[in-house]
């Protein structure tokens, strides 16, 4: 059961690097980076393949949107799915899902029969595995190491996804250029292997420590009200509106917008800068989960939430802004740290504070945010940057987050200090 926590922080400090003493943690965590990996590598392939073929910057907007979209659709009823069933089996048939796409992808490509509308389908099935396999996941770490050890399962599981979108591109292209598409990306399938192997050994089922819990039918109505009882929850509402903000100002939009700022920066050769700077976004992610674990200088908790998103605006807006070339790539890593922490931070509270009977759906509310509304920074960046630049777009959408993050922090800290108890008394039952 959750122990007592103080302000929306755990009472009791876990040991470092927790989850990776834990023998079942461990492997789940390996696995889960080999198979972001696996996710990764069908992006570099089939977006290359897709654009060869077709030439289609509508398609490639679209590759983004779909991405997306299924969490923002999916997750909620999915995260019904993950309370109400045994989260292997759910997490089994979204690496399933992804393996039979990239087996798909192979096929189509081998034949040369490939055409749009199949594409289209195929880039969708792919977002609909990743919002499937993400409430199962939290609940599954959740069942591996208890709540006193959660914050330290969260982020090690985000730092290892880092690991995964961090080299994936890199492993992608290794394969593309080694092996062609076709044979890449059949070789594609067996990163999701581990994982899905793994969990027919483990005996965690994403509920064993909950006990007899009464779990409410899958379905739209159920959905529906924990959507209301989230909404009636302060320090819920917090975490949810948070990890959106920085979704949806910012998200998926400087990786994208990457090539733009590699060009304007100026550094010696436009190729090597763009490179780096890519490097140096996914490394900040895999740098501050380390360092944060490592030290336990950031403690779970609503300000710590606040304060790391705000950290994240921040620097995304002295990037957008900077013109030189070491300060942008000290922003990037920067904000790679502090985005790490903001989301894992959020994603612990939520879970801390979840019903047992409902935590697969509350994380799926939770997830609708943070994944469903990276699509929006398309829009918030990326439109809008065709309109005025990029530089201007990602710097008024990144002074946007950090209003926005002050709202929701004052909104959120500005309860009593008996209600915020409450919760911490609910945490703790």
């Amino acid at each position: 059961m959750p122990e007592a926590v103080t302000e929306g922080e755990t009472a009791v400090a876990p040991r470092r690097f927790a989850a990776l003493h834990n023998r079942d943690c461990r492997p789940y965590l390996f696995g889960a980076a080999l198979s972001m990996m696996g996710d990764n590598i069908e992006h570099v392939i089939t977006y290359w393949v897709l654009w060869q073929k077709f030439h289609s910057p509508a398609l490639t907007g679209f590759e983004v949107i779909s991405h997306w979209l299924p969490f923002l659709f999916f997750s909620v009823w999915f995260g019904g799915l993950a309370d109400r069933y045994d989260c292997r089996r759910v997490i089994q048939a979204a690496q399933g899902l992804f393996m039979l796409v990239s087996a798909a992808w192979g096929v189509l490509i081998l034949t040369g029969s490939l055409q749009i509308w199949e594409a289209c389908l195929l880039l969708v099935l792919h977002g609909v595995a990743g919002s499937l396999w993400g409430p199962g996941e939290q609940l599954m770490l959740h069942d591996f190491v208890g709540p006193s050890e959660l914050p330290s399962a969260v982020r090690l599981n985000a730092t290892f996804r880092s690991l995964g979108v961090l080299f994936g591109p890199v492993v992608g292209s290794a394969l593309l250029l080694g092996l062609g598409p076709t044979a890449g990306i059949f070789v594609n399938v067996a990163f999701y292997l581990p994982l899905t192997f793994f969990l027919f050994r483990t005996r965690f089922t994403g509920h064993t420590r909950d006990g007899a819990v009464v779990r409410p039918r899958v379905g739209a109505l159920a959905s529906i009200r924990v959507i209301r009882e989230v909404g009636a929850d302060r320090t819920l509402v917090s975490m949810i509106v948070l990890g959106g903000l920085a979704s949806f100002f910012v998200g998926a939009s400087l990786q994208s917008a990457m090539p733009v700022f590699a060009h304007d920066l100026g550094a010696s050769g436009a190729g090597t800068a763009y490179g780096v700077l890519l490097f140096a976004n996914g490394a900040g992610g895999v740098l501050g989960g380390i360092v944060l674990e490592a030290t336990g200088w950031i403690r779970p908790s609503v300000a710590a939430a606040v304060v790391s998103t705000a950290v994240f605006g921040a620097t995304s807006l002295f990037f957008a802004i900077s013109t030189s070339y070491p300060l942008a790539l000290l922003m990037l890593v920067v904000g790679g740290v502090a985005n790490l922490a903001a989301m894992s931070i959020g994603q612990t509270v939520v879970q801390l504070l979840a019903p047992a009977a409902d935590r697969g759906r509350v994380v799926g509310v939770f997830g609708m945010s943070v994944n469903g509304l990276r699509a929006g920074s398309g829009f918030t960046v990326g439109l809008l940057g065709a309109a005025i630049g990029v530089h201007w777009s990602l710097g008024l959408s990144s002074a946007a987050l950090c209003l926005g993050t002050a709202v929701a922090g004052w909104y959120a800290l500005r309860a009593p200090r008996e209600a915020r108890r409450s919760h911490d008394d609910g945490a703790a039952t």
